[in-house]
This record gives structure tokens, sequence and C-alpha cells, in this order.
């Protein structure tokens, strides 16, 4: 009862200090299907279109004032959009009346800020007229004083084909696996040698190997206590933004990280092939190379292995920060929240790292079964 007490206490003042709300979870659930929707539809094949792109001023202000229009009296005789006021605070409902547009055409229409973000408002056709009418409400992402309505009407003219998304990502998803394979080998070639220093069962002979011993060790913990995240900001600055920002921190981070691997390896090795080569006389390199190597040689290239895995999946955050890789393009598109661009990033990193994941464990499989 006393246990059931403390675990009572405990979860409900984390429920408390989290600030868990269900009810606010399914209340705004509302507010998110527009972008999953988006998420859902990537952007993969296209075909030859035409479009059409009027907009609307729109200043944003304290006034509460409007200025209506009379949408049957248009004031120039081409392609127009009017608001049923021309300025007004977030949160104000508008009413947008598009004339003398082509019709029975589909499109978009979308918020512009004074920063140039977009922000989708829904979808608008036109009639037999080139008319449509749309209410909206001016959106949170309204920034700046000046902003704009914007109706992009598009129509198919040719024929399909793969989308410049499309093969925009498939080359930064390229790029993601170097950027993965680049910083594994290089955190292989940093981990493999310093492991032998961080192994208890081989530094324990002297003080000077136990120092050796607990050096590596912090200098393993340490960096492996810092995120890569982190690591790909102080690189970025460093050599700059791009790939080669990233693999310097993900071949950082992996070196800590395959170092404890490799050296726990190297700790549960069987200590009989050791002490009948010492028995020989062997020195202590020797010992390394034919005593200890061939039995943690397998595990070292399953673990590298599976750091590839999980570096291609980390590339992607760190590419947020300026990193390179397919994460830079993804953290791009969710800004100018161009969120069907961004699933068809989304798509190909989740069948990247699903087929990344089976060939290294099949791999893996391989290189550690006993035939």
């Amino acid at each position: 009862m006393l246990l059931l007490l403390i675990v009572g206490v405990v979860y409900s003042y984390g429920w408390r200090v989290t600030e868990i709300d269900l009810v606010e979870l399914v209340q705004d659930v509302a507010l998110v299907k527009p972008l999953v929707s988006a998420l859902l539809q990537p952007d993969l094949i296209t075909h030859d279109t035409d479009s059409r792109s009027v907009t609307a001023k729109f200043l944003l202000s304290e006034s509460s004032a409007t200025q209506e229009y009379k949408t049957s009296a248009p004031r120039a005789p081409g392609p127009a959009l009017l608001l049923s006021k021309q300025h007004g605070q977030e949160g104000d409902a508008l009413r947008v009346d598009g004339i003398n547009l082509e019709p029975n055409r589909t499109g978009q229409l979308v918020w512009v800020n004074s920063i140039e973000q977009e922000y989708p408002l829904g979808a608008i056709a036109t009639d037999d007229a080139g008319r449509f009418q749309k209410e909206i409400v001016v959106p949170p992402t309204a920034r700046g004083e000046e902003q704009q309505v914007r109706a992009v009407l598009t129509w198919r003219t040719g024929g399909w084909h793969f989308s410049a998304t499309l093969k925009l990502t498939l080359e930064k998803m390229v790029e993601t696996l170097f950027l993965g394979l680049m910083a594994t080998t290089l955190a292989i070639l940093l981990a493999g040698p310093l492991s032998f220093l961080g192994a208890r069962n081989l530094m324990m002979g002297n003080r000077l190997s136990v120092s050796v011993y607990y050096v590596t060790r912090t200098v393993f913990n340490v960096l492996r206590s810092i995120e890569p995240l982190i690591m790909a900001i102080l690189f970025a600055v460093w050599v700059g933004i791009g790939p080669f920002a990233g693999v310097l921190a993900l071949g950082l981070h992996s070196t800590a990280a395959l170092g404890k691997l490799f050296s726990e390896q190297i700790e549960s090795i069987d200590r009989g092939p050791i002490e009948a080569i010492t028995a020989t006389g062997a020195k202590p390199v020797q010992i390394i190379l034919y005593g200890v190597l061939p039995q943690v040689l397998p595990q070292f290239l399953a673990l590298g292995f599976y750091r590839w895995d999980i570096n291609v999946r980390m590339s992607t955050i760190i590419g947020f920060v300026g990193g390179g890789g397919i994460g830079f393009l993804l953290q791009q598109w969710i800004n100018l929240l161009q969120y069907n661009k961004a699933g068809t990033a989304l798509l190909a990193i989740a069948i990247v790292v699903i087929t990344l994941d089976m060939i290294s464990a099949r791999i893996r499989e391989k290189i550690t079964s006993p035939g």
C-alpha cells in the first residue's frame, strides 16, 4: 500500500508538471487535420499545368473599421480578388470574392504574410462566370503590417511525370545515406582503437593503464551525453552549413557510442585464447591481434552496420540546424507550410529507414551467426 501511494503521488505530480490536458487534446484535433491531410498527400507525380494567380492586399492593424466591396460591380475589367474589408486583426472573418477568372477551374487560396510565409486557406473553384466566394479568417501566421490574400488557379495542360519535389527529395536522400555512411566509417576508425583502451579486462595491469582506462571511458560518456543536434550547431558554425558539418557531428557522437559498445564487447570475450597466447610469450599487440580481435570483429561489424542505420535516421534531425541532407530540405518546407512537399520527404525517409533496417538486420544476422 505504501508503494502504491508513492507511485500515485509521483504520477500525480508528473501529470501536473507536464500539464497534460486530455480535453484540449480532443477539442483541438480539428486544428491538425489540414496538416495531416497535406502530409498524407505527398507531391510524387504531377502533370504539366498552367496557372493564374491574383492577389489582394490586407493591412494588419488594430482598427476595426471595414470597407465593403460589391462583387457585382468590379472596379477592374481583369481578374481580381475583392476582400470584404481592407484591414483588421488576427482572427477577423473575411469574405473573399474572385471575379473575371478562368471559368470552371480549381485552385487554392493562401494567406501570405509580410515575410512571404504562406498559410493555406482552403480549396476554391470558379463557376461558369469565372467567380468564386469563400469565407476565411485572418490566420495566426499574419505577421507585419502588409499582408496578401492570393488565389492560385491551376489546370492540366500536359501528361503525367515525376514531380520536381520527388527528384529533389531523392537527391537529398542519397546525400543523407552517404552522410550517415561517412559519419559511421569515421566513428569505426576512431572507436575501434580507442575501445581497447576503454576495456577494463585489458587495462587493469598497472596505474598508468588504469588511468588511461578511466580517461577513455570518461571521454566516451561526456561525448555521448551531448546530443548530435548540439554538435551539429557547433560544427555548422565551424565549417559552415552543409553535410560536412553533419558528418562531423554524427561521427563524433558515434565514436563515443561505438567506443562504449566495442569496449563492452571486449570485456565479455573468452579469456582462454588470451591466456594461451600470453603463455607463448606474445607481446600485448600480438595478444590483441590474435587473441582479442578475432573474437570481437564480427560484433564490431554488426554494431557498425546498426550505427549506420541510426545515423541515417539522426541525420534527418541534424539537418534542421544546418547539418545537410534531407532534414535541411524538410525544415524549409515545414517553415514555408508546404506540407505536401514535406510529406514527400517523410515518405522517402520512412522507405529508406525501413529498407536500411531490414538490410542491416540481415547483415548482422549473417555476421554474428555461429555458422
